[in-house]
C-alpha cells in the first residue's frame, strides 16, 4: 500500500513541477496547489498506515500495544496545512483576477510588454 501512495506521490510532484514551469499564470497556480497536495500526502505517509489502528488512546485503556497505535500528529499537521492551503488558494486567485484586470493576459511572457512608460 505504502509502494502505490509513493508512486503517486511521486506522480503528482512530477504534475506540480510539469505545471510550474508552464507559461500560463493559472497553470503556474494549478501546479503551487498540486505541489501542495503532494505534500500532505509525503506528511500522511510519514505518519505510518494501519487500517486496523487507533488515532487515540481510550481511557478506560491500561495497556495498549504500541504497535497498534496511529500517530495523530501527522494528521493534525495535515489537517492544518489543508486549511491553510485553502486560504492562500482564495488569495491566489484573488491576485490572479486582479493581475488579469490590469495586464490582459495570462501569459507570463507578454508582462514584459506591460510596462508603463
Amino acid at each position: 500500500m505504502e509502494l502505490i501512495i509513493a508512486i503517486f506521490i511521486g506522480l503528482l510532484f512530477a504534475c506540480g513541477v510539469y505545471l510550474i514551469l508552464r507559461r500560463s499564470i493559472v497553470k503556474v497556480i494549478l501546479g503551487i496547489f498540486v505541489l501542495s497536495n503532494a505534500t500532505n500526502l509525503i506528511i500522511f505517509l510519514a505518519g505510518g498506515i494501519k487500517s486496523e489502528a487507533v488515532a487515540f488512546i481510550p481511557d478506560d485503556a491500561e495497556s495498549l500495544n504500541p504497535e497498534l497505535i496511529n500517530d495523530p500528529m501527522a494528521q493534525v499537521l495535515i489537517l492544518k496545512a489543508i486549511v491553510i492551503g485553502l486560504g492562500i488558494a482564495a488569495y491566489i486567485l484573488a491576485l490572479k483576477y486582479r493581475y488579469f484586470e490590469v495586464t490582459g493576459t495570462h501569459d507570463l511572457d507578454q508582462l514584459k510588454n506591460t510596462d508603463q512608460k
